[in-house]
């Protein structure tokens, strides 16, 4: 715990500047890990995969359950958004018009607006999800059509093994997608999600409000 507690405020001084949301990421630890990075002040925790999250979830205490916020990082199936809406605080990955659309129709059924984020695949990697950028200014009317869903702004995951010059390139260019369909749409787009463990540095420097953190926060 005290290494943990070490890295978390070495890295809150780091990031004060900037005033970022830190998601820390607890997919690869269970609900009594989550309970100790709660007592170090940790109030949002991010999940790749909605069953395991919602396992998670449901063991832990009603206070931490409570006043906490879990975020969805990872790719969701269309066969899981009705698991996914509502008990997620914010679905960081909606990849397509597709996928917004169940999202929405499962919130209108629940009664909730779902907020989400859009995922920008700006590196044109075809291994990943996301909308190319030239989709998603194409697209971004149909998706704010869309009843069910809040969308609070953009998603980014960076390609591995690039140079810090091309990921200030790549994050940069995020940021100028977010603002142009903000001007584009006159939407307020205030999130920007983007920078994990290895590139968190560069990604606020281009205008993250949103780092994912795991490795780097828990080793």
């Amino acid at each position: 715990m005290d290494k943990v507690r070490e890295n978390l405020e070495k890295i809150k001084a780091q990031v004060a500047h900037y005033n970022p949301k830190i998601v820390a990421v607890t997919k690869y630890f269970d609900e009594s890990q989550i309970i100790k990075y709660y007592n170090l002040g940790i109030r949002d925790f991010g999940e790749n995969r909605v069953k395991d999250a919602l396992s998670k979830i449901e063991k832990l205490p009603d206070e931490i359950k409570n006043t906490s916020r879990f975020h969805l990082i990872g790719h969701l199936q269309t066969n899981k958004v009705k698991l996914a809406v509502g008990n997620f605080y914010l679905i960081h990955s909606v990849d397509s018009v597709k996928l917004a659309e169940k999202i929405s129709e499962e919130a209108k059924i629940k009664g909730i607006r779902q907020k989400v984020l859009i995922q920008i695949n700006n590196a044109h990697e075809e291994q990943k999800s996301g909308f190319y950028p030239e989709t998603i200014r194409i697209e971004f009317g149909n998706l704010l059509k869309l009843d069910g869903i809040e969308i609070l702004g953009t998603m980014n995951m960076a390609p591995l093994n690039i140079s810090d010059e091309e990921l200030h390139k790549l994050f940069r260019n995020i940021k100028q997608i977010n603002d142009d369909l903000q001007s584009e749409y006159k939407v307020e787009l205030k999130e920007i999600s983007m920078g994990m463990s290895n590139d968190y540095k560069i990604a606020l420097e281009e205008g993250a409000t949103i780092i994912r953190l795991g490795r780097i926060l828990f080793n």
